[in-house]
């Protein structure tokens, strides 16, 4: 077997018709969700001391449920698709309704929000990644069989 540079560039068999490049970056997201989002989530839920605001509570769960489900996601890149998919849609939907109208006045450097924006910009990383023509025949236009 070789390893070409063009054919990971062609659709594959194996992947039900996506390409090799998109599968190896899919891989790589989900193991940057599963090593680093999940390390920090799941080190700030077993540690934390008192009792949990619940609203504070919900979003370290959710994203270490994201971590731990990314993990799956590192052997089954298609099937796990959907949980970048509503990673996708819930950073750039928080960018344009929290983020965008704080730069566009010049308010969001120093602002509570600076942090998780430049922690949501990284969104542009799945975005490469997805197999969007896949994610629209299988998602979206199921043609009829």
């Amino acid at each position: 077997m070789t390893l070409s540079l063009k054919a990971i560039f062609q659709p594959g068999v194996q992947y039900e018709g996506v390409r090799p490049i998109h599968i190896y970056l899919l891989r790589l997201v989900y193991i940057l969700m599963f090593f680093v989002l999940g390390k920090g989530t799941w080190t700030h839920i077993l540690t934390h001391r008192g009792s949990w605001e619940p609203r504070d509570a919900m979003a370290w769960c959710v994203w270490a449920a994201f971590a731990t489900l990314a993990g799956l996601g590192i052997f089954r890149p298609l099937k796990m698709l959907p949980i970048l998919l509503l990673e996708i849609f819930y950073k750039v939907l928080w960018l344009i309704v929290v983020a965008y109208p704080l730069w566009s006045t010049g308010k969001l450097a120093g602002s509570p929000a600076e942090g998780t924006t430049s922690a949501f910009l990284w969104v542009i990383l799945p975005i490469i990644a997805v197999p969007w023509g896949y994610v629209f025949v299988t998602y979206i236009y199921k043609p009829a069989r």
